[in-house]
């Protein structure tokens, strides 16, 4: 037998009683959800900043970068909404590697799903009651959504996602806005197509129910670059690409046309110190167009306590064990900057 059953998991309600959230909090987040929607709709001016480690590795760490995130939100509020990132799924090209804190919470030990569901609630969990953020994650596996569902502000789907029937029709029946990245291949054609498949609704199969999705008008999308036929990185968020993206959502007639664009990935070549000069010419391509400017929401930021990257068997706390991130210093000067600027 080529896989073996090695223990049946808890669902998600039983997690969730394990550790819920409380009338309280969940009101934060949904306060936090409404502001979000209003600024991709147009009715809040301020900018998105989805701002976080590549992935959520350790809790400790994780906690004190978002605890140094609420100081800087005080700061910039009547400018910049922040949705701290905390991914807990890591998408793994070849299927190999360090997959993200679900399926390893210790980074040094072997993968253990049971601990790895617990630590992933209870994380979220932690940053919205010492932090009063409702974070964002991504949805690596539509079927892990639920565990999750009552505490998270924002979801993504990534670039090797997009595709995938299931995301697209589960991102169709969640409250959270999902942000959908064009595909690796750069077609933007196939992440349009995303966005009326999640805007609509859907009758389907999830996690063993029939189930009937209303639409998600929330679903938007996000720009992380591409790579060519000859493997090497190509940027999508200049200038002329974002007029190109504002004509596509005028031809598609899609409800709330928005876009966020990731600074790092593709459109920075993973050169992660690269993403303050994008943000800054985001900006400026902004300064430049109202068409431009109304559909720029925000932007995407891979950024940690640490500058750069070590391997998952390092051991410096607050450096990222996967894609390397821009550290605390540079991060907080740009948010800063960025309040200026706008």
């Amino acid at each position: 037998m080529s896989m073996q059953f090695f223990r049946k998991l808890p669902i998600p309600q039983e997690v969730k009683e394990m550790f819920p959230i409380s009338a309280e909090l969940a009101a934060i987040r949904e306060t936090h959800i409404a502001e979000i929607k209003d600024i991709l709709a147009g009715r809040d001016n301020r900018f998105l900043m989805i701002i976080g480690p590549c992935s959520a590795d350790s809790e400790d760490p994780v906690l004190e970068y978002i605890t140094r995130l609420r100081e800087v939100q005080e700061k910039v509020k009547d400018k910049i909404l922040i949705i701290p990132r905390i991914y807990t799924g890591k998408p793994r090209t070849t299927g190999d590697g360090y997959k993200g804190l679900l399926h390893q919470p210790d980074p040094h030990a072997k993968p253990d799903m049971y601990k790895g569901i617990v630590a992933i609630r209870k994380l979220h969990l932690r940053a919205l009651q010492e932090t009063g953020f409702s974070c964002a994650d991504e949805m690596l596996y539509p079927e892990n959504h639920r565990y999750l569902s009552d505490l998270l502000a924002y979801v993504a789907i990534g670039a090797r996602s997009v595709e995938n029937q299931q995301h697209r029709l589960t991102a169709s029946g969640i409250d959270e806005p999902v942000g959908m990245k064009n595909p690796t291949s750069g077609d933007l054609h196939v992440m349009m197509n995303s966005l009326v498949a999640a805007q609509h609704s859907h009758t389907f199969l999830y996690r063993g129910w029939e189930v009937q999705s209303s639409g998600n008008p929330y679903a938007h999308a996000i720009l992380r670059g591409f790579v060519n036929e000859q493997g090497q990185s190509q940027p999508n968020y200049h200038f002329e690409d974002l007029n190109y993206l504002s004509e596509m959502y005028l031809a598609q007639g899609l409800q709330n046309p928005a876009v966020i664009i990731d600074t790092n990935h593709a459109n920075s070549g993973k050169k992660y110190l690269e993403q303050v000069r994008i943000a800054k010419e985001v900006l400026h391509s902004c300064r430049h167009s109202d068409a431009v400017r109304k559909l720029v929401k925000g932007l995407m930021v891979e950024s940690y306590l640490v500058d750069g990257a070590q391997s998952p068997d390092g051991n410096c706390y607050g450096q990222s064990i996967t894609d390397p991130c821009l550290g605390w210093d540079k991060t907080e000067r740009l948010l800063l900057e960025m309040a200026d600027i706008l």
